[in-house]
Formats: structure tokens, C-alpha cells, sequence
């Protein structure tokens, strides 16, 4: 854990700045890309927690937008200006908690 921690840090330090607010996320998309990444974490092992996490901003912009070409444009605008600095804390973060749930169940 301490590892996935501290590799988490490095890779956050190299991607750029958050600057979230002023492209418009809101904290109702963080909730949805938080629950999707949740999800696609348990239905697609792992891995699944990254297209889950973009499912979730595209489904919260698709609903305030309503048109799937404004959605996507918003989705790469969330990505490009912090969405991959949060989805890095949030993956380690869920690989952290997943280790932990397998160390608990399995023991």
C-alpha cells in the first residue's frame, strides 16, 4: 500500500496542475465519475476502473447537455485539465482498498 502510495505521488507530480473549477466540473460529476469508476473497478477487474471513471463524466455531462457530441467534448475537456490527475489518486486509491478487501477475505 505504501508503494502504491508513493508511486501515486510521482505520477501526480507529472501530469499537469488541476485546474477543474474553471472547465466547469461540478461536484455532481465528481460523484458520478467516482461511482463509476467503483463500478467498472468490480465488474471489469481492475482495470475497468478507468473507463468507468470516463463513463461517469460523460454520463453527468450527458444529462446536463443532453447531446452526445457536447458530452464528449466536455468529457476531453475534463480529462485534459485534471480529470487524469484525479483518476490516478482515485485508481491507487481503489487498488489500495481492493488489496486490502482480498487481504480481509482471503486472508
Amino acid at each position: 500500500a505504501t508503494v502504491a502510495l508513493f508511486l501515486s505521488q510521482v505520477v501526480r507530480w507529472a501530469l499537469p496542475p488541476r485546474r477543474l473549477r474553471p472547465s466547469g466540473a461540478t461536484p455532481r460529476m465528481g460523484v458520478y465519475a467516482g461511482a463509476g469508476a467503483f463500478l467498472g473497478f468490480f465488474l471489469i477487474p481492475v482495470l475497468g476502473a478507468i473507463p468507468g471513471f470516463m463513463a461517469g463524466i460523460y454520463l453527468s455531462e450527458r444529462l446536463r447537455l443532453g447531446r452526445h457530441g457536447e458530452a464528449r467534448a466536455a468529457l476531453r475537456t475534463a480529462m485534459r485539465s485534471g480529470g487524469s490527475s484525479v483518476l490516478a489518486e482515485l485508481f491507487t486509491c481503489l487498488l489500495i482498498m481492493g488489496a486490502w478487501l482480498g487481504a480481509v477475505l482471503w486472508g
